[in-house]
């Protein structure tokens, strides 16, 4: 038996519903989620700005995590927390045996270093709208824990905030590949890995749009790409530039070919596999008179399906040891994984426009074409159904300095709501809409393929050009 507040006359008309000996319907389920969430409203408004006030990066975010824990000691939640370092992972039992839903919300700000509410020490700030991701979850973690539906439910509901979802530090977080302390650079691919979401059915989550960035109040792309980065270092031989320019190797040379090269490479890539590669050099040399010996170039592969993605990558690779081979120069090639392909379940993406229209009414939701960008949500939805859409409550271009919650109610307060209402129509009426969700999803990988294939992306080559033909 749940012990209830009576200090509001709607509690206790949502007590009497609930113990008159009739089911509620799903509309009233929700509407009592709503309520507890209206009734918070402040609360969640002022954890997101909190956390606007202070980002943290990715597998660093420690205070973001104790205050997010704070709202799970609120709302009565057992939690585990150091989940990938920083993750906080709630659960709430239903009243029968039934599937799992993780309601999510990432923890970690990017770098910004002139946004107007950085942290000026390590230049983070959420331009990109996470902070009203974990002010949603816990909006919705109060509205479905104080309800008291809970009983209704045939499932659990886990209430995920995870980790380092943006890609950023890259050179830190392979210093914690390579001390132990974690297996990937991105936190959902690190609490696969650890086995943190075998426990899951199917996970939802809404992320911070802008009219800036993208049109309307609500709306989700069926996928989005996948990318992985690459890390390349010429190696060439210094020289006096105008003394004795013969008698070096121009590494800089090398990396512009290289350049060329994969330019050349993007007429034999498919207009349906939305390939992008953007390579920029880091490093260009030393002197202006020395023969440049030491150049550097990141860029990330990117593509819309797995297949496309590594066709890709092979032909960088190949550009890229050609022009180590026309220069006569050394190449070392570093390949990590980022994330695999967006595949947003058909299911969910149905639940999501249906509840995103009852709050932002039916000229509200937008159908986005296929995304260029990435997110390791996409790992996730590899293997086991995932959403991952879009709700305006921010204002300018997203990664920016300018980006900022504009609107309260669509960045923090909509956002709550539509999970929880979501968690509703998939948990309740023996939860119905779970199972058909699950009946009908294909993984593109198993658990077990998943890994393997991620972690075969860890590579790094030495290239001699000036020995390769013998």
């Amino acid at each position: 038996m749940f012990l209830w507040s009576q200090s509001s006359i709607i509690e206790r008309k949502w007590w009497l519903l609930l113990y008159d000996g009739r089911m509620p319907s799903i509309a009233e389920l929700k509407q009592a989620c709503g309520t507890e969430i209206d009734r918070h409203r402040e609360r969640i408004t002022s954890l997101g700005e909190t956390i606007m006030d202070a980002p943290e990066l990715g597998f660093k975010e420690e205070n973001t995590a104790a205050l997010i824990k704070r709202v799970f000691d609120e709302a009565g939640l057992p939690y585990q927390d150091g989940l990938a370092l920083t993750g906080v992972k709630a659960v709430l039992r239903g009243g029968a045996p039934g599937p799992v839903v993780a309601l999510m919300g990432e923890l970690d700000a990017l770098l910004v270093s002139d946004h107007p509410r950085a942290n000026r020490s390590t230049g983070a700030a959420h331009a990109c709208g996470h902070n009203a991701q974990i002010a949603g979850l816990a909006g919705a973690a109060l509205g479905i824990a104080k309800s008291g539906i809970a009983p209704h439910l045939a499932g659990t509901i886990v209430f995920f905030a995870v980790p380092a979802e943006e890609y950023v530090e890259i050179g830190y977080r392979l210093g914690l590949v390579r001390s132990g302390k974690t297996s990937f650079l991105c936190g959902k691919q690190e609490l696969i890995k650890l086995g943190h979401f075998d426990d899951v059915d199917m996970a939802v989550m809404v992320h911070s749009s802008s009219p800036e960035f993208l049109p309307g109040k609500a709306g989700l792309t069926a996928s989005a790409n996948g990318f992985l980065a690459k890390s390349i270092r010429f190696k060439g031989r210094a020289a006096h530039a105008g003394v004795a320019p013969e008698q070096g190797v121009n590494a800089l040379d090398a990396a512009t070919l290289a350049l060329a090269a994969i330019n050349a490479q993007r007429t034999t890539f498919r207009d349906e596999d939305c390939v992008r590669v953007h390579p920029i050099i880091t490093k260009g040399g030393d002197l202006v008179n020395v023969v440049p010996s030491d150049v550097h170039v990141e860029t990330y592969v990117r593509a819309r399906t797995p297949e496309a993605l590594l066709d890709a990558a092979t032909k960088v690779d190949r550009a890229i040891r050609g022009a180590a081979i026309a220069m006569g120069c050394t190449v070392e090639i570093e390949t990590v994984p980022g994330n695999l392909p967006l595949r947003n379940d058909t299911n969910l993406a149905r639940m999501f426009r249906d509840n995103s229209t009852q709050l932002l009414g039916t000229d509200g939701f937008t159908e986005y074409p296929h995304s260029g960008g990435s997110t390791d949500a996409g790992d996730l939805s590899q293997i086991m159904p995932v959403l991952h859409p879009m709700m305006t409550g921010a204002k300018g271009n997203v990664h920016s300095p300018d980006w900022h919650i504009a609107d309260p109610e669509c960045g923090y307060v909509m956002p709550a709501k539509t999970l929880a209402m979501m968690a509703v129509d998939l948990l309740a009426n023996g939860a119905e809409g779970a199972r058909k969700v699950l009946s009908e999803f294909q993984p593109g990988f198993s658990k077990a393929e998943y890994l393997r294939r991620q972690e075969s992306v860890f590579r790094t080559e030495v290239f001699d050009g000036a020995s390769a033909l013998g």
